[in-house]
């Protein structure tokens, strides 16, 4: 078996009947098996995979054990040399999984390899490439700044603006759609529970560079990333704030506790500025942006204050959650 495909399901059946659909539509000339696991949504994407879908492998959790466990326990069923780890809010465009191939057998010191993605309207998501997080970038980590200033070092992303033919050395590729050898995986110790979800990436690009491989960018594979499948189920503010945390987590890990404490505090005097001036600004703000966006930003940021200063209960309970199903 050349290439075991894995993809991690919670609640997004309609998004994977769509994944699956594209895979198997657009690649050829691939021996190769899609395993398909449920972290415990049961939103019937058995039953769809059933009728439409018999020969794809199917694992059932019980309980959501989270993004990392539940792509290891895919892995333990898999058979491939390469293994192609890819979120079910996908769509492969064209011959995407032949150019990972091909990219990947080019590439021997290679760690992880990533692709171009695009969102929904077939706008560039400049998230498939980034830099390793520092406190400096998830600091001036917003939107308009990085589309001011997209080729600054500080985001890692130049390599999705210069167009080569050739796959780019990159710090990190998005855990959305990656790309890696069955041997480099295990040698590195495959994903790390330490993270019920998100930062796994950072966490798994980072140790591919600790042992000395690099990780690549392959612009002529090209996926359509629907993002948020999952995590648009979940309640307000939830990915934002379990994002912030799974970085407290990677720094925590491999910077140390100073450092990520450093983090949780320059996020939250961040927040306080933001709400400050939200506050201050609202007769303006009210009417550029309406009231729905106004409010949404305040309990955005209300909500980081909150998880600065400990306060965030389902947060801890996650933490708890993820220790128990940890391994």
């Amino acid at each position: 078996m050349e290439l075991s495909i894995i993809i991690v399901n919670w609640n997004s059946k309609e998004f994977l009947r769509k994944c699956v659909s594209s895979i198997l539509a657009e690649t050829h000339d691939l021996e190769f098996e899609i395993i398909v696991v449920d972290s415990a949504s049961f939103d019937g994407c058995d039953e769809m995979l059933r009728n439409e879908y018999p020969q794809i492998r199917f694992i059932q959790c019980r309980e959501n054990v989270g993004f990392a466990k539940s792509n290891n326990i895919g892995f333990q069923s898999a058979r491939g040399e390469f293994i192609f780890f890819l979120n079910p809010d996908t769509e492969i465009v064209g011959t995407a999984i032949n150019a990972l191939i091909a990219a990947i057998k080019g590439l021997p010191e290679a760690g992880a390899v990533g692709c171009k993605l695009l969102n929904t309207d077939g706008s560039l998501q400049t998230s498939c490439v980034q830099a390793f997080p520092t406190i400096l970038n998830q600091f001036l980590n917003a939107e308009a700044l990085r589309r001011l200033t997209p080729k600054a070092r500080l985001w890692g992303m130049e390599a999705i603006f210069e167009n080569s033919r050739t796959p780019a050395a990159v710090d990190m590729i998005s855990g959305a759609c990656l790309l890696m050898r069955r041997s480099v995986f295990e040698q590195i110790g495959k994903f790390s529970t330490d993270y019920f979800m998100y930062a796994e990436d950072a966490d798994l690009c980072y140790k591919c560079r600790k042992c000395g491989f690099a990780n690549y960018y392959c612009g002529r594979a090209v996926v359509v990333h629907h993002g948020g499948g999952s995590s648009q189920q979940a309640r307000g503010n939830f990915s934002h704030i379990m994002m912030i945390e799974s970085i407290n987590q990677f720094f925590d890990k491999w910077r140390g506790g100073v450092y990520g404490g450093c983090y949780r505090s320059v996020l939250s005097g961040a927040a306080l500025i933001r709400v400050s001036l939200l506050l201050i600004l609202s007769p303006l703000l009210l009417v550029k942006s309406g009231v729905t966006r106004w409010k949404a930003s305040c309990s955005k940021w209300f909500a980081v204050i909150n998880w600065g200063l400990g306060l965030s209960r389902w947060v801890r309970q996650y933490q708890k959650t993820e220790k128990t199903t940890r391994g």
